[in-house]
């Protein structure tokens, strides 16, 4: 069974467009848009578990040019 997560992005000024890009490229990312309001990017995460979660997002998402800071939104719901 897998875990699904939307990950709330906030990127630096002038930087969306290459870390949207590195986003895409992460085999662990199902789908990746730039957003407005208050966070520049979400993108939806599949993992086998919270662990491979956790490190996704510390080890990749994280590591991104740009990426300032980020929100993990686990969903506890699905179809």
């Amino acid at each position: 069974m897998s875990l699904s997560a939307y990950v709330l992005i906030n990127i630096e000024a002038g930087k969306p467009r290459s870390a949207l890009a590195a986003l895409k490229k992460n085999k662990d990312v199902r789908s990746a848009h730039l957003v407005t309001g208050l966070h520049d990017a979400i993108a939806l995460i599949e993992a086998p578990d919270v662990n491979k979660l956790g490190t996704i997002v510390t080890e990749s998402v994280q590591k991104i040019t740009g990426v300032q800071r980020t929100v993990t939104c686990i969903c506890v719901e699905t179809e």
